[in-house]
């Protein structure tokens, strides 16, 4: 009886040795501390040599052995940010330019968006991210948290917020909201407006409460009495409804400064509705500078907040912490610039 043996050509092993760095680096051209910057998601390496290497590794199926860079370097080189609202213009862009900046430095991102602005809800953002390992976190907090104080649950971890005006010990990078709707009723003052509307945005929001603020008081400093606040929810249809709120009162405003551009596409709809023109009977400001308010009829005059900077700012913080920058916290405030378009003019009579 002949035995069967299970070794046979089809048998063998179909996964070849694991290519080394080495292998690589030959195969490339270049040297074996090259491959290891591009593994290492360095920039001190020219585009097309990079763009060599990386064939290289994808050729061989060399992947980094990102256990080793871990214990060498004690760094998972990954960044968790956690945000409330993903709709928004100003969340979106924010986000955007934080990946980009992470992906330039080397580090991966997840993110986290969390469904209710607690406190509850944001610590269990924190543990979930610290579970998958990442060095630093980045809070978007563009909703105020029901409570703040307890936010020291993240000592362990490098935190940058954005988004925030409230005096915590962690740094803060943010947009220059007073001064983005000084230069806004600045403009419209300068035009010989006294009775200035504002619609907001929501109550919950920091960035909204802060351009109330400001609208009160800098009208109060022009001896102007500031009107009542009306309140919208950033939405077109939000900032049509507040309008016409305006516009049927016994003394309709000759400006608005709306809270962000859609709210001021809102309000132009109902002036015109009205039998109005803008900004002949009514001057309108918006707050964003949307890729569209040039294409508004008439194009908007609003105020540009710079989003990209505003994002790397906060990651270039975050990892200068994770570094060990001893500098320690410190506050930001990207500032921002009016963009004069057709929908402002002269106080009418």
């Amino acid at each position: 009886m002949t035995s069967s043996s299970n070794t046979s050509p089809s048998a063998e092993p179909s996964s070849r040795p694991r290519a080394s760095i080495n292998d690589v680096a030959k195969h490339a051209g270049v040297s074996a501390q090259t491959v290891s910057r591009v593994a290492n998601g360095q920039t001190n390496v020219r585009a097309s040599t990079r763009e060599r290497v990386r064939v290289s590794m994808q050729a061989l199926g060399y992947r980094p052995n990102s256990a080793a860079r871990i214990l060498k370097s004690g760094r998972f080189r990954s960044i968790g940010f956690v945000t409330f609202n993903l709709a928004t213009l100003g969340t979106e862009r924010t986000l955007n330019a934080i990946a980009e900046a992470c992906e330039a430095a080397g580090y991966t991102t997840t993110l986290l968006p969390v469904e209710d602005p607690t406190q509850l809800e944001v610590a269990g953002a924190f543990s979930r991210l610290e579970e998958q390992a990442v060095d630093g976190i980045i809070l978007v907090m563009s909703a105020e948290l029901d409570s703040l104080d307890e936010l020291k649950l993240t000592a362990d971890l490098p935190l940058v917020i954005v988004d925030s005006d409230a005096e915590l010990p962690y740094t803060i990078v943010d947009t220059d909201q007073e001064q983005g709707a000084r230069i806004a009723l600045e403009h419209l003052l300068g035009l010989g407006h006294r009775d200035i509307a504002h619609i907001s945005g929501p109550a919950t929001s920091f960035s909204a409460k802060r351009r109330a603020a400001a609208y009160r008081q800098i009208m109060s400093d022009a001896g102007l009495e500031p009107r009542p606040v009306v309140v919208g929810d950033w939405t077109a249809t939000s900032g049509m409804e507040r309008m016409r709120d305006l516009l049927g009162s016994a003394q309709p405003p000759t400006a608005v400064f709306a809270g962000n551009d859609q709210m001021a596409l809102g309000a132009m709809h109902a002036i015109h509705a009205h039998g109005w023109k803008v900004p002949d009977d009514v001057s309108v400001v918006g707050f964003d500078d949307t890729d569209d308010a040039a294409a508004y009829w008439p194009a908007l005059t609003t105020v540009h907040q710079n989003f990209d900077a505003v994002g790397r700012q906060a990651t270039e913080l975050l990892l200068s912490i994770i570094d060990g920058d001893p500098n320690g916290t410190q506050k930001v405030l990207v500032p921002t610039r009016l963009v004069v378009r057709a929908s402002t003019g002269p106080a009418r009579s």
